[in-house]
């Protein structure tokens, strides 16, 4: 008898995330064997970062029960997603898992600009030590009158099979407008925009301080990106590499190596 697909749910809002909790409801109801281990607190921002809380050499790693979830093993862990990615791999909640859905994110991660985001790097993580992942965002915009995590935690298992089917490393990075009604958006495959939906700029620079601010960004993004077809009502999908290298020229040919006597 063929063992249910054992899912990780993890995310960078924390372990008390509505996004988090829709995620693992729709993982269950998809028949999916689900763990559920997230940061004790938002981490968000932390990108691949392996970092946690040490005590006597020990991470702090809590039990909890999270409401409708009952049978679902859920962990609140003082580190960040991408560690917590890691030592699933290892074992730390059980049987390593075959795919980690990370998010539902509050907000897009669209663009270049997901270097930096610990809801990629989780899943990133995942491809990095030969499993699958797939990082789920929803497009909240600022101040949403209303946020429809079910549409995206619906999304990504529709999606799941499809990157089941894909080689182990693969990883997708889903973006999901913030839109409820009898039919979910349609799939699009997308490039990264150059750039995210807002930009950091540097607002003040002092003797002993900076200061920042956040600004939308004007600059026009490609027909194709994710960006401009999240703005226009599609699920962006983009398959992202979790770390590669690129061809150099031979250091041999460089004037230095030649001059080494």
């Amino acid at each position: 008898m063929n063992q249910p697909t054992r899912v990780l749910i993890t995310n960078d809002d924390g372990i008390g995330s509505p996004g988090l909790h829709a995620l693992a409801a729709a993982a269950v109801r998809a028949g999916l064997d689900v763990v559920v281990a997230a940061p004790a607190s938002e981490a968000s921002g932390s990108s691949s970062s392996i970092t946690a809380v040490e005590e006597d050499g020990k991470i702090a790693i809590e039990k909890r029960q999270l409401e409708d979830l009952d049978g679902v093993e859920a962990f609140a862990v003082h580190g960040a997603p991408a560690f917590i990615t890691m030592i699933a791999t290892h074992g730390a909640f059980g049987p390593p898992p075959d795919v980690v859905l990370s998010g539902v994110n509050r907000g897009a991660n669209v663009g270049r600009a997901i270097l930096h985001s610990g809801t990629v790097g989780a899943a990133l993580t995942a491809g990095v030590n030969d499993g699958r992942g797939m990082a789920v965002s929803l497009d909240t915009g600022l101040n949403p009158e209303e946020i429809h995590w079910d549409t995206a935690a619906r999304l990504a298992t529709n999606l799941l099979p499809f990157l089941l089917e894909q080689d182990a490393g693969s990883v997708l990075n889903l973006n999901v407008p913030n839109t409820a009604g009898p039919e979910l958006p349609a799939y699009r495959t997308a490039t990264l925009t150059r750039f995210g939906i807002v930009q950091t700029t540097l607002a003040e620079r002092g003797q002993q301080h900076v200061r920042l601010a956040i600004a939308d960004t004007t600059e026009a993004p490609d027909p194709d990106s994710d960006a401009a077809l999240l703005a226009a009502g599609y699920a962006t999908v983009t398959a992202l590499q979790p770390v590669t290298g690129t061809v150099l020229p031979a250091l041999d040919a460089l004037p230095h190596a030649a001059s080494r006597g």
